[in-house]
């Protein structure tokens, strides 16, 4: 838990943060270096702006957090969504969700991706009749245009996500 902690305030770090590190690790005294770094790092309080490649990196592919998040991202959406329903124990999930972000990745933000897990989001999954995991839904207007349910190779997968994208 402290490591994705200390990993997520690294990819926050300012230009000025990592100016005020390479002082403070030239500095003479190790104590002065500690503190100067334990501010940088641990200070909540900080607004450091995010890279741009975490910030679109979250806007292609992102998890659902709940109803509202779901609405606002997925329906409300310009772009076409794929949502993914998994799940947490589903072995061919854990296959399937690499190989369709990839997928994703390599039409450079002309689709995104929510993954929604159906234990945390039962009400998801019952509205959009998912009885079985993996199953992804092709979503454009918050109009469902496509599905499929199980796992798919990569070439499969690539012509869903084209097909989505010309329609």
């Amino acid at each position: 838990m402290a490591h994705r902690l200390l990993m997520r305030r690294l990819w926050r770090l300012s230009a000025s943060d990592i100016c005020c590190l390479q002082t403070c690790s030239a500095s003479a005294h190790f104590s002065t270096s500690l503190q100067c770094a334990r501010v940088s790092f641990l200070s909540p309080s900080r607004s450091l702006p995010r890279t741009l490649l975490h910030a679109s990196r979250r806007d292609i592919s992102f998890n659902v957090q709940d109803q509202e998040d779901f609405t606002e991202r997925v329906i409300n959406s310009d772009l076409p969504v794929l949502v993914d329903f998994h799940a947490q124990w589903c072995g061919p999930c854990k296959i399937l969700g690499p190989r369709l972000e990839k997928a994703i990745a390599k039409q450079k933000g002309r689709v995104a991706m929510a993954k929604v897990d159906i234990d945390d989001h039962t009400d998801l999954a019952i509205e959009y009749g998912v009885s079985a995991v993996p199953t992804v839904i092709a979503m454009r207007g918050g109009d469902v245009v496509d599905q499929f349910v199980g796992i798919k190779d990569d070439d499969e997968l690539d012509s869903f996500v084209s097909k989505i994208i010309g329609q």
